[in-house]
């Protein structure tokens, strides 16, 4: 029997389960195509990376893998979600191609629900989101909703916010996966309010595989071999998540590196984060690392922090029990103790800060913001800077 505890964000929640639910939903379908270029039909993509991801997970027998579909048929996105909310899932994942009429546009990125300046992720949300006008009686479904106006889900966020750090910790997994381990190009972690993902309540991602408007990613992405590996990447994050919050081992999934692409995309830039931000996503140690020392602390000011992990287990703070990271903290809450790294009044240091732990070992590791000494939600953040 697995562990049954599941950290989520602000709040620990204990559930008896006795298997771990992963909900896996392919983008599109039927008469939803999706996106097309160079006879590349991205609906198919997308069931052929769910059918064979679900495939590896439910290799674990700890693992049920619950499917929105398993044939080229067409499901509202709400119903996507209530889905993964009947079947109590503990993650949620929405897979999709992307495309862009800039074809050099290549790589992946994760996507999670939220705040969004971003026009790049508003656009690839009101992309993904205009899927409802297919829907029968949709603007009765969705009264209120503009799908070419997004950004009006991020008001009806604020009560599933408590899933937004593990949102954020799996989909830092699924790219790194796919930079470290299948050597896709990373386009990072962001936030955009998707309707498929809003109705969801569990940490929950939407991830954009590629570029099938890029000719050479295209051809990837509709290959046996591009789809093997894209699962398999995907699956290795999902294992790490349940191995780290529910227990059990990650297996050694034979990941078959892609050659590199060699196209610049310099017509469309697109902000990637590692967390909760859209950002420029920092994946190497900074030369020159912040000096915790001398930096002046505002406790008036929003103060991040890097959460290293969660434990049942209290730990003494000191440099040898976090890989010589100084300057550890830790909170208690919802019977976890969770140790956090550095404090910095400035979003871009502790960017700084994050690379560090990770450097350190921390893979997991991602941003967390604290006013008055209590933790606020990144759309708190946000507006507070």
């Amino acid at each position: 029997m697995l562990a049954t505890l599941f950290a989520i964000s602000s709040v620990v929640s204990a559930q008896t389960k006795s298997k771990f639910k992963v909900c896996l939903d392919a983008g599109h379908g039927d008469h939803d195509f999706g996106a097309s270029y160079h006879g590349f039909v991205e609906k198919k993509i997308n069931l052929a990376i769910v059918l064979k991801l679900g495939e590896i997970l439910e290799k674990d027998p700890d693992v049920e893998v619950v499917y929105t579909k398993k044939t080229d048929v067409f499901v509202d996105l709400v119903e996507r979600a209530n889905i993964a909310n009947r079947a109590n899932a503990n993650i949620f994942i929405s897979i999709h191609c992307n495309a862009n009429r800039n074809t050099a546009a290549f790589g992946s990125e994760t996507y999670v629900m939220g705040l969004s300046k971003s026009k790049s992720s508003l656009d690839v949300a009101m992309k993904e989101n205009s899927v409802i006008t297919m829907e029968n009686n949709y603007k009765t479904k969705y009264a209120g909703y503009n799908p070419n106006s997004p950004e009006t889900l991020i008001s009806a966020t604020i009560a599933q916010e408590e899933f937004l750090d593990q949102s954020i910790e799996l989909a830092s997994k699924i790219q790194d996966g796919f930079e470290n381990k299948l050597n896709r190009k990373n386009r990072g972690v962001a936030q955009a309010p998707f309707m498929v993902l809003h109705k969801a309540f569990m940490p929950r991602v939407l991830v954009e595989t590629g570029f099938i408007s890029n000719l050479d990613e295209g051809t990837y992405l509709n290959s046996e071999e591009g789809q093997i590996n894209i699962a398999k990447t995907i699956a290795e994050a999902v294992f790490k998540m349940k191995a780290e919050y529910f227990g059990g081992s990650v297996p050694v999934l034979d990941i078959k590196r892609s050659e590199p692409m060699v196209k610049k995309d310099s017509a469309v830039k697109v902000e990637t984060q590692p967390q909760k931000k859209d950002t420029p996503k920092v994946v190497t140690p900074q030369k020159n690392p912040i000096n915790n020392e001398t930096k002046v602390i505002d406790p008036n000011k929003v103060i991040f922090k890097v959460q290293l992990k969660a434990s049942k287990t209290k730990i003494e703070l000191n440099t040898e029990n976090f890989n010589g990271l100084d300057k550890i903290s830790s909170v208690f809450e919802g019977g976890y103790y969770k140790y956090l790294f550095g404090e910095t009044n400035n979003y871009d240091d502790s960017k700084t800060l994050l690379s560090q732990a990770k450097a350190k070992g921390y893979e997991s590791a991602f941003i967390v913001p604290f006013k008055n000494g209590v933790k606020i939600s990144l759309n708190e953040a946000v507006k507070s800077k």
